[in-house]
């Protein structure tokens, strides 16, 4: 049957679907591109599985989001402790972000973000065909295109990602349906692209190359070949360089997956810079000591009040616990001592064991964290809010220590 033939054929509601038919390896790819916010993406999902036979569904979520999609409350087993001591606070804050500004669509629009995905991981389950989780983990992705970019552009992308979730302006739906019209995306993926190419493939193009990836490693390890075929429902976005990925992509699934899902090394002149920062202040008090040790003791009050000082105002501005507060002022200036954790994650595990989170906070998170307030109001919101702005305020005291130090031995 010709490609016209089989596009006359469909249902109504597929027919202008954007849907990509690609066969590699013997293997017939049928990719489905769709809105991740739209009631019609979700029909056009189950006409497809109702429509035509599969063996397999492959859709563009990681195994946290799929787990998080298929159980909602898991959200509230989360141990703050081991996210704090894990140094994961950013990625749980980022996700909360991401998922506070998907829920404000989903009240908009009456609908789920990624209910396409859950249709398409409910039809397989109620046909017995395996479910396929072929997108990189979201942590690795965020971590991937936040190292990609220089310090402004990372400023610009953390505001960006903040900004998002406090923006009221409703989008019409028939914006998201156009999205999946290929000459409008591509325009804005290219403009995109010319803004910042960096980031471009981090979100877009590594993540296209991987899902095509692990679409081939998947079918290698069920033992796919000649007659099979696999549904693919991913977000339109991805369905150019999916398939085209998909079409030219060469060498090991299985090498080329693990390659793209590396976490990105850690850059280590942050790391020495701060370092040799300390040792220079230390070596500025110490050098106080030896000219006269009134001068050495008044450098050494210097460090520990503007270390613990601003480190303390992260806390009280945080809306922290006094005893937390209190941490956060200690933890300040031994910070060189104890590298392992960082003086916002000491404050921030004294303010988790005195406020305990209850469920409530858990079950309001996503909503709190879509308004300003609801982030002290909440006790998780709260703990993370902490253990960011005393980081913040003891890099701020290390900096203005140094400099009050130095100046006052010139």
């Amino acid at each position: 049957m010709s490609q016209t033939d089989l596009a006359d054929s469909l249902p109504t509601v597929l027919r202008g679907q954007p849907i990509e038919r690609v066969t590699r390896d013997g293997v017939e790819y049928v990719v489905l591109g769709t809105a991740h916010v739209s009631r019609t993406s979700v029909e056009a999902v189950n006409a497809l599985l109702a429509h035509e036979s599969f063996d397999a569904v492959a859709v563009e979520l990681c195994d946290s989001r799929a787990q998080g999609m298929r159980d909602p409350e898991a959200f509230k087993q989360m141990d703050l402790f081991q996210v704090i001591r894990q140094g994961k606070v950013g990625m749980v804050a980022a996700s909360l972000v991401l998922s506070s500004f998907q829920k404000r669509l989903a009240e908009q629009y009456g609908i789920q973000p990624g209910a396409e995905m859950k249709a398409g991981m409910d039809g397989a389950d109620q046909r017995g065909l395996p479910v396929w989780l072929v997108d990189r983990e979201v942590g690795i992705t965020l971590r991937r295109a936040y190292s990609s970019v220089g310090f402004w552009q990372r400023l610009g992308l953390v505001g960006g990602l903040v900004a998002s979730i406090f923006e009221r302006q409703e989008i019409a739906e028939t914006e998201i349906e156009k999205l999946k019209q290929g000459d409008m995306l591509e325009s804005a993926f290219s403009e995109f692209a010319a803004q910042s190419a960096p980031l471009y493939r981090s979100l877009i193009a590594e993540r296209d190359a991987y899902m095509a990836a692990r679409l081939r490693e998947q079918a290698t390890q069920s033992g796919y070949g000649e007659g099979r075929r696999v549904l693919v429902v991913i977000g339109a976005g991805h369905l150019k360089g999916l398939c085209e990925q998909l079409r030219t992509q060469q060498g090991n699934p299985a090498i080329e997956a693990a390659t793209l899902a590396a976490a990105p090394p850690k850059a280590r002149w942050p790391k020495w810079v701060a370092i040799g920062l300390v040792l220079a202040v230390f070596a500025a008090i110490g050098f106080a000591f030896h000219r006269n040790t009134s001068l050495g003791a008044a450098a050494l009050r210097d460090w520990v009040l503007y270390t613990g000082g601003f480190s303390l105002l992260g806390a009280i501005i945080a809306g922290a616990h006094p005893l937390s507060a209190l941490a956060a002022f200690v933890a300040g200036p031994i910070k060189p001592f104890r590298p392992g954790i960082p003086s916002g994650g000491i404050s921030a595990m004294t303010e988790a064991w005195i406020r305990r989170p209850s469920v409530a906070d858990f079950d309001t998170l996503r909503d709190d964290v879509g308004q300003w307030r609801g982030w002290w109001r909440n006790r998780v919101a709260r703990t993370l809010l902490n253990f960011a702005l005393v980081s913040f305020g003891t890099i701020i005291g290390e900096y203005t220590a140094g400099i009050h130090i130095f100046k006052s031995l010139l």
